[in-house]
């Protein structure tokens, strides 16, 4: 169904699973709040632990789920949950968005367009806040698609606390427009660069879905 260009449309949220790549840190805090809370009766050291272990599995429940949604419309749609933080012309003629993500934001990352991965390439790096201009130094992952409007690049940055992105799929792979591509664990950046002469549909500072909110504009 049509969106509006001029503010983030809601997410058709009809079911929960929770992230790939996940587990290294949700399966930890989740055992530690369930030992605990198991000896809580017993143990004034238990009670003691049980009470953050437990909010803190909770937090991480939230920070890694991952909403089924509805498909939004458009030729070119989010890759990311967060708020756009830049649009900047680039010198071969592509327009940069940048969106930020932080720690409340869905981290899931989706493919902008349909068509074929080309090329996933992981760059090693430094973890300054994704918010910093310094963070294009961060380790990152750099996609390209093949799609009906010519190559495509979008790259994964990882923030201050991220300490990993989990690429889903390999070069080669064909996807469908909105397709699980991979996260970025914790707060975070995605910059997607538009082709020269797509003119951009969102504004700074506005909130976006991922594989929900259109980015181009007729």
């Amino acid at each position: 169904m049509p969106h509006s260009q001029t503010s983030a449309p809601r997410d058709s949220r009809v079911g929960v699973r929770l992230a790939r790549g996940a587990s290294p840190w949700l399966l930890p805090t989740v055992a530690t709040a369930a030992v605990s809370l198991a000896r809580a009766r017993r143990s004034g050291a238990a009670k003691a632990v049980a009470v953050p272990a437990t909010a803190l599995a909770a937090g991480m429940l939230w920070f890694f789920r991952d909403p089924e949604r509805e498909i939004g419309q458009g030729r070119v749609l989010s890759p990311a949950d967060g708020v756009v933080q830049s649009i900047m012309p680039w010198k071969d003629g592509r327009t940069r968005v940048a969106i930020f993500m932080s720690p409340l934001n869905v981290h899931v990352n989706r493919a902008p367009l349909a068509g074929t991965v080309t090329s996933v390439e992981h760059v090693p790096g430094g973890f300054v806040p994704a918010f910093n201009k310094e963070s294009e130094n961060n380790e990152r992952v750099i996609w390209h698609f093949d799609t009906e409007l010519g190559d495509i690049e979008m790259i994964q940055i990882a923030g201050a606390v991220a300490r990993r992105i989990v690429p889903y799929l390999p070069e080669g792979t064909k996807v469908e427009q909105g397709e699980r591509i991979g996260l970025i664990r914790f707060g975070s950046r995605v910059d997607l660069y538009l082709p020269e002469g797509v003119e951009v549909a969102v504004e700074v500072g506005q909130k976006t879905v991922a594989g929900v909110t259109r980015i181009d504009r007729d």
